[in-house]
């Protein structure tokens, strides 16, 4: 029910951009798995048509695309950053080629929206979907960003770079002065056995 339910918007959107469409009917045949942890699994076949459809060919998945639920407000925004945190699994020119598509897809829901309710509603909405995308994303990274000062910070979990450079540089005086003792000592004892 689900599969079906994010199939016919998948390729509604697939059969407005002909392109994704010729794009992936050289992938005709190939399967899919894109898993939202903990929320769902869709397996999906590749049509003749560059068109999708459900598969439970769970044995044969050519690839898998695993994206954390965090993550799905930046890529509706289409946020690089959050298409980067996409796990791939499998044929990685495939998974490469989908999310490719996925980036350039034109989300335009205003042109079928103004077709039941008219223009100025649909631009009104489709505006203010856009908005809580956005808003939605900018929360997510916004949070992160404080969470990793709250750690480097308040609760030092993290450490700055800075730091890390200090302590690199520290540990590297330190080896080079225990080589010169090293150096030091076997030259008194060379002296001491004379």
């Amino acid at each position: 029910m689900l599969t079906s339910i994010a199939i016919t918007p998948i390729n509604h959107m697939l059969r407005g951009e002909s392109w994704a469409c010729s794009r992936l009917q050289s992938y005709s045949g190939k399967t899919i798995c894109v898993q939202i942890p903990p929320l769902f699994e869709i397996n999906l076949l590749v049509q003749a048509s560059g068109e999708l459809q459900n598969t439970s060919q769970l044995e044969e998945i050519d690839t898998t695309l695993c994206l954390l639920p965090g993550i799905l407000p930046g890529i509706l925004a289409h946020d690089e950053n959050a298409y980067a945190r996409i796990k791939i699994s499998g044929d990685t020119n495939f998974a490469n080629e989908l999310i490719n598509i996925s980036k350039n897809i034109n989300l335009n829901i205003e042109q079928d929206l103004s077709k039941i309710i008219g223009d100025i509603p649909a631009h009104r909405i489709a505006k203010t979907g856009k908005q809580v995308v956005q808003w939605h994303a900018d929360s997510i990274n916004n949070l992160s960003l404080a969470l990793v000062e709250y750690w480097m910070e308040e609760q030092p979990m993290l450490a700055k770079s800075t730091y890390i450079n200090e302590f690199v540089d520290e540990v590297k005086i330190l080896q080079d002065d225990t080589d010169q003792l090293d150096q030091r000592i076997q030259s008194l004892t060379q002296k001491a056995a004379l």
